[in-house]
């Protein structure tokens, strides 16, 4: 089960890179508005959720294509995040 373990170690470690990111931005441009920087973080923790929730799911039968489509999701909603980011 390291998969399964390597995979929640890339979720966290992705969405709490992005929220750090925000957080520097935050702090580097305190004379902006924080609403949207704020909306992001939200998102960043929504989409944690959504994804352990998605890899702690028992009823998979094939896990391999289960985890791989995790993978793919983190991957394109991290990419959004950032990008996200980059408009601010």
């Amino acid at each position: 089960m390291a998969n399964v373990r390597n995979l929640k170690k890339d979720i966290n470690y992705v969405l709490g890179d992005i929220i750090e990111a925000v957080y520097v931005w935050e702090y580097t441009n305190t004379d902006k508005d924080t609403k949207k920087s704020e909306a992001i973080i939200d998102e960043a923790i929504d989409t944690f959720d959504d994804l352990i929730a998605k890899v702690n799911d028992k009823s998979v039968e094939n896990k391999k294509a289960h985890f791989k489509a995790i993978n793919q999701e983190l991957e394109t909603r991290g990419r959004a995040l950032i990008e996200k980011i980059n408009k601010l």
